[in-house]
């Protein structure tokens, strides 16, 4: 195996930091929302736009990340994010207001966005094209790690410093990954060709995922379109997002270079996307919120519950890379056994009660690891290989974008579904509770002679009583709810396992891509 040069693995350490800032920070600030209300007199409408200002930013420079990365110049536009990005958490850190808050956010987002896509395609060209594996699995650890230790790091520096500490703790990671940056960091040796900035094209891009982005944000509190303002979004994203389409495949120098589409294996592999998305940010959602509502864990405690899972992806990622070298295992196979790891992990936790330990997610989120592991490298790298290395930029900037998309929308659909179903669960365990029924007419009892022995008198301790026993059914039917919720994620991946074989068909090319991603290079 060749030996690693101390500048290649100078370069893995500053690109794979530089994609972890942005990722750690798109999950840092959820834990800390409720010490920001109150240190900066927000509600929580106008607090949620920091996470929703952010995440729209960083998805719309996602999608712009390959034009300007050729225009700029890859190595300019990766130091100047890292710049960017470190100076507005120096400002989002120091913010006085809310709204100069979601100001530096957005900013934030802005520089953030540049990071992910072009680390990437940095490693992509920093590794011989046979070692592609081995550099989505370098670039899949912090894909994985960073929005899943964000929350721990999160509560902890809010514990124990102050909120401000969630953006200050960029400052000296963004100062190193800049010099590391300048000094290491070279441009790309493939000639990246781009015209003007298409401007009419840039602002329906913006107003499509913008929109888009605020929709699946705030659909479900504004009671989705039941509200003309979430109607207008969708109106205004649904035109805006065909015109963008409609140009982008007619002007000559495309801003997203949707063109990219016409190869079967790309296509393919960006819609796999997606759904990783989903699966990624939708159980990262999902297993915290459980924790927190339900089991009573604070931030900290249940960012700790999540790393083991984290740990496991980042070291199953070279593992998977050196399985792809050195066996004659498809990566077709590889992806469906992460698919079924994925599934088994969702039905583990399909039964969970509110006595459900700590012990008992540690198994399926181990599986939970491996299986994105599984998932991440193999349908990445058949995904990029078949592209030409300019095209890179563009190709992997395009599907990381659909990847977060699927993550927006897995959230979104997740919250709905709670909030729906948790109200069918209530209203059929409702049938079954009557004050004949001897286990409910005991526990309503227990709940009143608790509260008098409070001091309360015995018609209060009944209306508190009555509450109580209200609150333990909506209780038990969330539970039911966050398990129907796994059940669905389950089926949902075991109907994408057929597609797999879209790969194959109408696709020569294929057994001799794999072949030579699995080739072992000898010096």
């Amino acid at each position: 195996m060749a030996k690693i040069s101390f500048e290649k693995i100078v370069v893995v350490v500053t690109v794979v930091v530089g994609s972890m800032l942005q990722l750690i920070d798109s999950s840092i600030v959820n834990v800390s929302l409720t010490q920001m209300m109150g240190n900066l007199g927000a509600t929580l409408g106008d607090i949620s736009w920091v996470v929703t200002g952010y995440t729209t930013s960083t998805i719309i420079m996602i999608t712009l990340s390959g034009w300007l990365s050729a225009k700029l110049g890859r190595k300019t536009y990766f130091t100047a994010s890292i710049i960017l990005f470190t100076l507005a958490s120096v400002f989002c850190g120091l913010s006085t207001s809310v709204n100069q808050l979601i100001l530096f956010r957005i900013i934030q987002g802005i520089g953030g966005g540049g990071l992910l896509t072009t680390a990437q395609a940095i490693l992509i060209d920093t590794f011989p094209r046979e070692e592609l594996g081995t550099a989505n699995a370098i670039f899949g650890v912090g894909l994985i790690i960073g929005p899943s230790i964000g929350p721990t790091l999160g509560g902890y520096l809010t514990d124990h410093l102050s909120w401000h500490w969630i953006f200050f703790v960029n400052i000296p990671v963004g100062i190193i990954a800049a010099l590391l940056s300048i000094l290491y960091i070279k441009d790309s040796p493939h000639e990246l060709k781009t015209g003007k900035m298409d401007w009419l094209a840039l602002l329906t891009l913006i107003l499509t995922i913008g929109s888009l982005q605020i929709i699946l944000e705030k659909g479900y509190e504004k009671d989705w379109y039941e509200s003309a303002f979430i109607t207008s979004l969708t109106l205004i994203s649904v035109v805006a997002g065909l015109f963008f389409i409609y140009r982008q495949l007619h002007v000559e120098s495309p801003i997203v270079n949707l063109r990219l589409l016409k190869n079967r294996q790309y296509a393919i592999g960006t819609g796999f996307g997606f759904v990783q998305g989903i699966g990624l940010y939708a159980s990262i959602f999902i297993i915290p919120v459980f924790c927190q509502s339900m089991l009573g864990y604070n931030a900290k405690d249940t960012g700790l519950l999540m790393l083991p899972g984290s740990i496991a992806a980042g070291l199953m990622m070279p593992v998977i890379a050196a399985v792809m070298k050195k066996t004659k295992i498809s990566a077709i196979m590889l992806a469906a056994i992460g698919f079924v790891l994925f599934i088994i992990f969702v039905w583990s936790l399909s039964d969970m009660t509110t006595s459900t330990s700590a012990s008992s997610f540690f198994w399926p989120l181990i599986l939970r690891g491996a299986g994105l592991g599984l998932l991440f490298i193999p349908l990445l790298t058949i995904t990029i290989y078949p592209l030409h290395n300019k095209d890179i930029p563009q190709a992997t900037a395009f599907n990381n974008m659909v990847r977060q998309l699927g993550g927006a929308f897995g959230i979104a659909m997740a919250t709905t579904y709670l909030s729906i179903r948790s109200v069918f669960h209530y209203s059929k365990l409702s049938e079954h509770v009557s004050m004949y029924n001897p286990t409910v007419s005991n526990r309503f009892a227990q709940y009143v002679q608790g509260f008098v022995s409070k001091g309360s008198d015995l018609v209060s301790a009944q209306s508190k009583a009555a509450l109580a026993l209200k609150g333990s059914l909506m209780k038990q039917a969330l539970v039911l709810t966050y398990n129907d919720v796994f059940l669905i994620v389950g089926v949902f991946f075991a109907a994408c396992i057929p597609f797999l074989l879209l790969f194959k068909l109408k696709d020569k090319n294929l057994e001799k891509v794999e072949q030579k991603i699995e080739q072992h290079l000898i010096d």
